[in-house]
């Protein structure tokens, strides 16, 4: 079976269109990944130097975030450069000369088979195993370097804003420990609003630690004084301490700036094994990726199809508007499992079946089949009776 779908007719053809198809396939990936990679790697130069990281130390994450979204550009330069492939045969009358002497959609679909299933395998092996370890490294990368992006590392010598600008920190020097994964400053000075109620706090030095049971981020002030209130009011209450621990980042906050969930880190084996709603609708998602390479390229061969008088780039942008439609609605079928609304037995598979439905139609239309079983249909083919 697999060598049948291998198969490499070796005709002018064949290899004419292939060439075609390839070197678009490569030139749109290229210009895609480029956008996407290049502003990757500027927000990335703009953290290490806010931040004062190293910037050997982002590069692995630029790699990994780079695996991971490949299996996201593939796709999409798949589609268009065979609806670039096929709709330049047409502009140039080629395929007029191939459709009249017997080569048609069907013909098209098996001379593009050989880079569509080789894409539908690199895409299988990424999104199955290749991105959700790239994921897992990313979120063990940013938990090592930057640890919540804006609030990773307090500069020495800066006031620095926290909790929505409701908490501000200064401190005179900072050292980060690196066997430990703390920070610790000296000379501190914090202004912060304790039920509004406006609070400063003074201490000889400090330590910022996560902690392991919330995954909070903390300042562990040392040998200070803290002031509740203004100076001068006769309700100020002032506390001297040898240790307080101060929250500046809940855990829960930094959840919510996660690029991606947790059930998106782990292994497909692991998934299986976990099962429940969120671990079903994330291993159909894994498994629809390289599905929706088989049927957008069928798409794309009929999407293809035009004229020379047609606009140029409109099948273009019926392409653009029918992928965005195919993947917000599996996005959308996705979160309705996790949520519990979508049976996952019907899940994404319905989306699948769905686009299939209309590729069949639409080439039975193509066909001129759809009007010859409309005709037969009696209460489409209603003939006036003559009368003598």
């Amino acid at each position: 079976m697999l060598l049948k779908i291998f198969k490499y007719q070796n005709t002018i053809i064949s290899r004419y269109l292939l060439s075609n198809l390839i070197v678009f396939f490569f030139a749109i990936t290229f210009i895609i990944a480029l956008l996407v990679f290049g502003n990757q790697f500027v927000l990335t130069v703009q953290d290490s130097v806010e931040h004062g990281i190293d910037l050997k130390v982002l590069m692995p994450l630029v790699g990994f975030n780079m695996l991971r979204d490949i299996s996201k550009i593939l796709p999409l330069s798949l589609f268009l450069s065979i609806i670039i492939t096929i709709s330049q045969l047409y502009k140039n009358s080629e395929a007029v000369v191939m459709n009249s002497i017997g080569l048609g959609d069907k013909n098209f679909m098996n001379l593009i088979k050989p880079v569509v299933f080789f894409t539908f395998i690199i895409m299988f092996y990424l999104t199955i195993f290749a991105v959700p370890w790239a994921k897992q490294q990313i979120s063990n990368g940013e938990n090592e370097t930057v640890n919540a992006s804006e609030f990773s590392f307090i500069t020495e010598g800066e006031f620095e804003t926290f909790k929505k600008g409701k908490l501000v920190f200064y401190a005179s020097e900072s050292k980060i420990n690196d066997i430990a994964g703390e920070q610790n400053m000296e000379e501190i000075f914090i202004y912060a609003l304790d039920n509004e109620i406006p609070t400063i706090v003074l201490a000889s030095e400090a330590i910022k630690y996560t902690d392991a049971t919330n995954n909070s981020i903390y300042l562990r002030l040392k040998n200070g004084t803290r002031y509740e209130g203004l100076p001068g009011n006769k309700n100020i209450n002032i506390l001297n301490f040898e240790k307080y621990d101060l929250e500046i980042v809940s855990g829960d906050e930094k959840k919510s700036i996660s690029t991606f969930s947790e059930i998106e880190e782990k292994s497909t084996i692991d998934l299986l094994r976990e099962g429940g709603l969120k671990a079903n609708a994330e291993i159909q998602w894994r498994i629809s990726q390289p599905i929706s390479v088989l049927i957008l390229s069928i798409f794309g061969v009929f999407l293809g199809k035009s004229s020379p008088r047609t606009g140029k780039g409109i099948n273009l942008i019926i392409g653009m508007v029918v992928f965005m439609l195919y993947t917000n609605s599996l996005g959308v079928a996705k979160n309705a499992i996790e949520n519990g609304q979508l049976n996952p037995i019907i899940g994404m598979l319905g989306i699948h079946l769905l686009l299939l439905l209309i590729l069949i139609i639409f080439y039975q239309f193509r066909q001129g089949k759809v009007a010859y079983f409309v005709d037969k249909i009696a209460f489409f083919n209603i003939k006036e009776k003559s009368h003598v």
